[in-house]
This record gives structure tokens, sequence and C-alpha cells, in this order.
């Protein structure tokens, strides 16, 4: 049986959105990341903290810019957020996607193509993007592959609730 796809907005994230983006954010790190993350770090994401976080990301002057897709009109179902990169070794201009993460029942609906299109509008021709992702997450490399993001051969390693998870950098141009 076959649901049914609702209707999506992607439109500029606001700080009313934040306990909607966190919601996000903890049920799709619980569900895509169950089996590669220890249960007890998922069970651990706690949607009030993550508010906390978002809302400071989403305050006026934060240099962090994020879309939310909304559904019935205001129901969060994902985001993405983009910024300065982190990475020690990133030119001056270039920028970085944080997250994007979509509720799984949204998985293939075309919703996280827009939302990453969106975001892809927003970045000055020539400026260089980057992003991390689990080296096992084949889903997410394929979906950036997809959309013109391809590996630039710096991996890390980061602890995540005391498992070593490989991640992998990938970079458009």
């Amino acid at each position: 049986m076959s649901e049914q796809r609702r209707e999506h907005t992607v439109r500029p994230a606001e700080p009313r959105d934040a306990a909607g983006i966190a919601a996000v954010h903890v049920r799709t790190w619980q569900h895509a990341y169950a089996g590669l993350v220890p249960d007890s770090y998922l069970s651990s994401l706690d949607v009030d903290r993550r508010t906390e976080v978002w809302q400071r990301d989403l305050a006026h002057g934060s240099r962090i810019r994020a879309w939310v897709a909304t559904v019935d009109p205001a129901e969060v179902v994902g985001f993405i957020s983009l910024g300065p990169s982190l990475d020690e070794d990133a030119e001056r201009s270039a920028l970085q996607v944080y997250a994007l993460y979509l509720d799984h029942g949204m998985w293939g609906s075309g919703v996280a193509r827009e939302l990453l299109r969106t975001a892809m509008q927003d970045v000055p021709p020539r400026i260089p993007v980057t992003l991390w992702v689990f080296a096992d997450n084949e889903r997410a490399r394929h979906f950036y592959r997809r959309h013109g993001f391809q590996p630039d051969g710096t991996e890390r390693t980061e602890d995540v609730g005391g498992a070593d998870l490989l991640e992998v950098r990938y970079r458009r141009r």
C-alpha cells in the first residue's frame, strides 16, 4: 500500500521552527543511524536540548542559514543548514552544509533534493561547499553524489557515543 505524499513548502527557517527542527533532527538520527551509532547514544538524544541549540543557531546575527520543509502548513518534516566551513584547511570563502535531515516517511519524495537545491541557490558562483557524511551511510553518500558532491579524499574519525565512526568529506564547486 503506497503512502500518499503530502504537499510541502520549503522556506527560510525562523526561530519559531526550532522545536520542529529539533524533533526532526532527533527522529532522523534515531531512525537513520540505528545499527551504526550506539543505541544508548541514540536513546539519549533530547529534543529539548536540540531545541535550545537550534534557537541559538536561528537567532538574529547567527552566521548559519537554514531552510525548512513544512506540511499542513507548519509541521516541519525536514531541514538543511549551511554556513562558513568549520574545516581547518578550508578556503576562506568556503561554505559547509552542517545538516540535512528529513523525516524517514518523506524519504524518496524529492523534499531533500528541494532543500539541497534551495540552499545551493544561495551560494555564490565558484564558492566551494563541503559536507561530512558517515562512511557507512551509503544512502546519503549516493544522494550527495547524485547532486554534484564528490568525496575529496579527506576523512576523519568522530567519537559518537563511544563508537569511532569514519566520516568522509564531500565537496562541490
